[in-house]
């Protein structure tokens, strides 16, 4: 039988003075192909709205007891749903993951606050749309289309932002990495990696970048690739669907373009 400071000693951040697990919250780790899942409770789901302390016992309790059943530098996928988590809560998540030989890649989140400060931390991000309980009141059709995803950064090779809505990135998009959205993708920088617009299949949606050099671009269904060759000259730059494809045109010209294509 295992004593109560043996338990313990299992959980880094419970003080003698502090309470065991709170087993009602339930963190779930589960295998999904090669990969690991790290499910955290909503907060929506979960009576008088767990707190921080609670997961993070509950997280340390499923990593340390009992057999592992995982493979070593496995890669692990964050399910947060509604949970509010800062940069510093993620560093937690992910040291504590390392300690036992996990890797933690991907957070899937449906709070915007914690989807900025996963891909500020380097992680693949994306961003869901929230659930609702059935005791509570879904808003209406109207209000379901997701608000626009602000990112100050660089998105980095390796790394994939997803939002159901328009994405915004203040930074640059370096070559292997990956922004898609079912609205419209701008870059205020430079576009180098993967950038899909129009996801849900919105062929109307835009890509707009400061100096636009993709190694691949896509609207809805539309795909198109840079030239082999790049211009001797950049301009802000606005990608869009034409019946014959993805054509690009200078962001200046645009609202012409516009105007010659629809009369």
């Amino acid at each position: 039988m295992t004593s109560d400071s043996a338990q313990h000693s299992q959980v880094s951040t419970v003080s003698p003075t502090e309470t065991a697990v709170d087993f009602h919250v339930q963190v779930r780790l589960k295998s999904e192909g090669e990969r690991l899942l790290l499910i955290l409770p909503p907060e929506a789901e979960v009576p008088g709205a767990a707190s921080w302390f609670d997961l993070w016992q509950q997280l340390k309790h499923r990593l340390n007891a009992g057999d592992r059943f995982w493979q070593a530098n496995s890669i692990v996928h964050l399910m947060a749903q509604d949970r509010l988590l800062d940069g510093q809560k993620l560093q937690e998540i992910a040291d504590a993951l390392s300690e036992v030989e996990l890797q933690l890649q991907r957070v899937y989140s449906s709070r915007r606050q914690t989807a900025v400060a996963a891909a500020a931390a380097g992680y693949s991000v994306e961003q869901q749309p929230p659930s609702y309980s059935l005791n509570q009141t879904p808003p209406e059709p109207a209000q379901l289309m997701a608000e626009p995803l602000y990112l100050q950064l660089t998105v980095r090779s390796g790394v994939e932002i997803r939002h159901p809505g328009t994405i915004v990135i203040l930074g640059d998009l370096n070559p292997g990495g990956a922004v898609i959205a079912e609205g419209d993708i701008f870059v205020w920088g430079r576009l180098r990696g993967v950038a899909h617009a129009g996801a849900g299949g919105n062929r109307e949606c835009r890509i707009m970048a400061l100096q636009m050099e993709p190694t691949q671009l896509r609207i809805a269904d539309a795909v198109a690739r840079a030239p082999e060759s790049p211009p001797a000259q950049f301009y802000p730059e606005v990608a869009y669907v034409t019946p014959q494809g993805i054509r690009i045109a200078r962001a200046a010209d645009f609202s012409k373009t516009n105007v010659l294509l629809n009369s």
